[in-house]
């Protein structure tokens, strides 16, 4: 007889080995953002294009300036899976902003392309804003601690 079982299992599981393992030739990464930002921001031309041509080429902006509402942002980012022995977890692939300065009539003047690289060189201000509508009262300070008091003795 033609029909080995042995044979035909062998071949079942290898190619059922090989479809699992060589399914998925790219890896699998979360985008969130504008895909490709850096080859649509290189499409864009100073001093010649217009807000409806970036809409049209990019899309609307994420955000705007809170200054200046010609000033739009744009943002990019791609996580992928990390290895085996980082166990899974998701490792930042890249970080693009794209930060686009227009005059009073609409047509681009100034363009800042910012990757994960440049994040470093930001300066921050170590100034910190108090907030007095966040300070809790006299009175609620002194019930959060007998709170605290009272459900401490629990464990």
């Amino acid at each position: 007889m033609f029909f080995n079982f042995k044979n035909h299992l062998y071949l079942t599981l290898f190619l059922s080995f090989f479809i699992l393992n060589h399914c998925q030739f790219q890896e699998a990464s979360k985008n969130h953002g504008i895909v490709f930002l850096e080859n649509r921001a290189n499409k864009l031309i100073i001093n010649s294009t217009n807000k409806n041509d970036v809409i049209n080429i990019i899309g609307n902006p994420h955000s705007k300036s809170i200054s200046s509402e010609n000033q739009w942002i744009y943002i990019e980012r791609i996580l992928s899976k990390g290895e085996y022995h980082k166990l899974g977890q998701n490792i930042l692939k890249s970080n693009n902003v794209l930060v686009l300065e227009f005059d009073k009539y609409g047509i681009l003047k100034k363009k800042d392309f910012y990757n994960k690289d440049d994040k470093k060189n930001v300066q921050f201000s170590s100034k910190q804003t108090s907030n007095e509508l966040t300070k809790k009262s006299f009175i609620e300070n002194v019930l959060s601690s007998v709170k605290e008091k009272m459900y401490g003795r629990r464990k």
